[in-house]
């Protein structure tokens, strides 16, 4: 008689469901503004240790730290799976809720562009006192790594821009900016729009614009987006809030100020951002790097975590010891192009 196989336990974040979650949650105050951050790798406070301590530790070369941040209407939970994957490979990361996002404190009123880099630059800074930093984006985020790239008295070793919006014309930008007739139309309506029936509609959109393939779709994940626009009052203060963000990006870039390294990734699903702006960032930035996934859509941190991880790891790995980051073989396959300047 043959023993019969125990199933296997459920992953979740590339683990066994048993094993103790990697992702520390805290709760911390940039530029002002308290939010909730998610860690893995050494904590912070190591920070604090005496100032001896901290010089010989400074005279020893030190691990690169990714600093990761979400798009517009996310949250640091987008990048749960990846820093579960970072914290299996022992890279310290840690990942935030912009304000006006998940558990951070909300926007003030004025322009959003110049509060969101302010608190960026906090969070860098921080990080900076324990190693290198890498900056890594997406969407909203590729657009705040972008904008801290140009200002030369931030600490920062590497930046990744995933999908940032703003270089090249998108229905989305026709839709939200050029044509706001579609958003006074929905906020001019006789009845409001129930909240079952907004929160339905969005369990059906989400999917389809975040994901590559809608099919694939991380049920949690939608779930936690949809959280979002509860009601007719918050889905229609989100649209009035985008319209004043795509306003912005007109002039949001002086990319002639990027000195750092710079790997700019474009999705080829994605449906928010075409990869044509990932290659146009490529062309104003002679120095950079970039990689086009045909096989990615607009968030790749949830179609494939584990290979956003270690393309993180690699440049960062590269950018701080040789100022120049290589990307890893296994994405330079069919389904990736890989084109390094001049």
């Amino acid at each position: 008689m043959t023993a019969s196989k125990r199933p296997a336990p459920a992953v979740r974040g590339g683990r066994p469901s048993s094993e103790p979650d990697p992702v520390r949650v805290s709760f911390r105050r940039f530029a002002g503004v308290r939010t909730r951050v998610l860690e893995v790798g050494p904590p912070v406070a190591e920070a604090e240790a005496p100032k001896r301590s901290r010089r010989r530790a400074i005279e020893k070369p030190r691990a690169p730290r990714l600093v990761l941040l979400h798009g517009y209407c996310d949250s640091a939970d987008t990048w749960r799976p990846v820093l579960a994957e970072l914290a299996a490979a022992g890279i310290a990361a840690v990942a935030v809720d912009l304000p006006g996002f998940g558990d951070a404190q909300p926007l003030r009123p004025g322009p959003m562009l110049p509060q969101l880099d302010a608190f960026a630059a906090a969070v860098v800074r921080e990080q900076a006192v324990l190693g290198p930093v890498v900056l890594a984006g997406n969407s909203l985020g590729g657009t705040l790594s972008l904008r801290a790239a140009q200002n030369p008295r931030l600490p920062l070793a590497g930046v990744v821009s995933i999908a940032a919006p703003g270089f090249v014309d998108s229905w989305l930008v026709r839709t939200v900016a050029r044509n706001p007739l579609p958003l006074r139309l929905y906020s001019a309506l006789p009845l409001p729009v129930p909240g079952f029936l907004v929160r339905a509609v969005a369990e059906q959109v989400v999917p389809r614009l975040l994901y590559a393939d809608a099919g694939t779709a991380d049920a949690g994940q939608v779930a936690r987006f949809t959280t979002l626009f509860p009601d007719y009052r918050a889905t229609t203060s989100r649209l009035e809030q985008a319209r004043q963000l795509v306003a912005e990006l007109a002039d949001a870039y002086q990319l002639d100020r990027v000195q750092t390294p710079l790997l700019v990734v474009a999705c080829g699903k994605d449906k928010l951002v075409s990869s044509a702006a990932g290659r146009r960032l490529h062309t104003l930035v002679p120095h950079s790097r970039l990689l086009v996934r045909e096989d990615w859509g607009h968030c790749p941190q949830l179609d494939d975590p584990a290979e956003i991880a270690e393309l993180l790891s690699f440049f960062a790995a590269g950018a701080v010891r040789t100022g120049d980051a290589k990307l890893p073989a296994r994405v330079t396959g069919p389904a990736a192009e890989d084109t390094a300047a001049g």
